[in-house]
């Protein structure tokens, strides 16, 4: 059978509706939380603490989350995180309902969501080319249908319900974040099992997490994809540090309307990752990557100079648009040419620096902001995105991406690997 008369399988749809309906929730409190803070504070730097908060599970732990997702069951690694996270959630919510909600507790909890979140993230981008098979052109298929439906609910709807929720009660969105989270825990536990790879020789976790580390950094090409998002996060968290901020005092906008606003960045993500395939074909993933950078940095550039909702509302949505083809190209790609048995620690790897990334983004947000202008941070942010296209361009080129594809083709759809990759004399020495 053929590539394109291929059918993705009925366990992909169970998956895709677990993270659809967990994206709601996320969509929901992506827009609670900063609105929340913000009614606890107008300190710029406070509103960083939380913002890089959700991220600082990366940057500590990152490497070693993977190498333990590549050692348990991903099917079970998933659901039992969405269960946890459920519950920790109803912590921030009776607080809320009693009054007592500070900036301490709402970082406390990003931090412990943030853990949740690596732990299931790397386990569904492990979990997603083992149900596959790891056919390229099914991952990316697979791939634009849950970005597309994540921002779709993460973006276009969750917010603004956020936005209605909050208005009701403090603790009201985050019961539906964590209503979201358990029904994608009973989602997730009925998808089928899929073998997991296991080494001939047990090493011990320190060595597997460095031999998937290692495996990045001697790859230019997984570097460059690893590069990408990490340079962009610094930009888009000093942006995202700040914008609660701008919206209301630069561009008058309301609660709302903070909403509505993030539903014109989620509208552009929807059409970039509905069109994301079609730009792969068009001008190769390599040129197709570089491009999306680019327009990312000039929307940015938008963004900082907009004199209104309107004008910032379209420079969201262009940005949002880049960034959806991206998160569907990238990831399609490296779940293609990675190795079954690496899979956990490479994309625990490349979430790691982008994630390593978001904190510094978020501080510098709050400082730009606290030292110079409001605008300051949006600025600096388009000046880092059109810097890191120029970077990344020969990294992630369409002759790379080709010569990947080729050297990964004889083990597409051949089952795992049972034994581990070993560490090159020249590899980097990372932990």
């Amino acid at each position: 059978m053929t590539t394109e008369t291929r059918k993705l399988p009925t366990g992909f749809g169970r998956l895709w509706t677990a993270q659809t309906v967990s994206s709601l929730g996320d969509g929901v409190t992506h827009a609670a939380l900063p609105l929340l803070a913000l009614a606890l504070t107008r300190d710029p730097m406070a509103l960083a603490v939380v913002t890089a908060a959700g991220t600082l599970p990366w940057l500590l732990f990152g490497v070693l989350g993977g190498a333990l997702v590549d050692r348990w069951d991903r099917r079970r690694t998933m659901w039992i995180t969405d269960t946890a996270r459920a519950v920790l959630l109803a912590i921030p919510a009776a607080a809320a309902a009693l009054d007592v909600l500070s900036i301490p507790l709402l970082a406390t909890v990003a931090f412990l969501l943030g853990l949740g979140g690596l732990f299931f993230d790397t386990a569904a981008t492990a979990y997603l080319p083992d149900l596959l098979g790891r056919d390229p052109a099914l991952l990316e298929s697979a791939n634009s249908r849950m970005r597309g439906s994540q921002t779709a609910a993460s973006g276009f709807a969750g917010p603004p319900l956020g936005s209605a929720l909050l208005a009701i009660g403090r603790a009201v969105p985050l019961l539906a974040d964590a209503v979201s989270f358990a029904l994608s825990a009973l989602l997730v536990r009925s998808l089928p099992v899929t073998p997991r790879p296991i080494p001939q020789v047990r090493e011990s976790l320190l060595r597997q997490a460095r031999a998937g580390a290692a495996y990045v950094f001697r790859d230019r090409l997984l570097l460059g994809l690893a590069l990408r998002p990490a340079v962009g996060n610094v930009a888009f968290l000093a942006v995202e540090t700040v914008l609660a901020l701008f919206a209301h005092d630069r561009l008058g906008i309301a609660t709302f309307g903070f909403g509505l606003l993030l539903t014109a960045e989620a509208t552009g993500g929807l059409l970039g990752a509905a069109v994301a395939s079609l730009l792969g074909r068009r001008l190769g993933t390599g040129t197709a990557l570089t491009c999306t950078a680019a327009i990312e940095g000039l929307a940015v550039l938008g963004l900082a100079a907009a004199p209104n909702p309107y004008v910032a509302g379209l420079a969201l949505a262009v940005c949002g648009a880049g960034m959806g083809a991206t998160m569907v190209l990238g990831p399609s790609l490296r779940q293609a040419i990675v190795p079954a048995h690496l899979m956990g620690r490479v994309a625990s790897t490349s979430r790691m620096l982008a994630m390593c990334a978001a904190p510094f983004g978020a501080f510098l947000g709050g400082w730009l902001a606290t030292t110079y202008d409001i605008r300051t941070p949006l600025y600096a942010a388009a000046g880092l995105l059109l810097a890191m296209t120029a970077v990344t361009a020969s990294m992630t080129s369409n002759r790379r991406v080709d010569a990947a594809l080729r050297d990964a083709a004889p083990t597409m759809g051949s089952g795992h690997q049972t034994l581990e990759e070993p560490v090159r004399e020249d590899a980097p020495e990372l932990l």
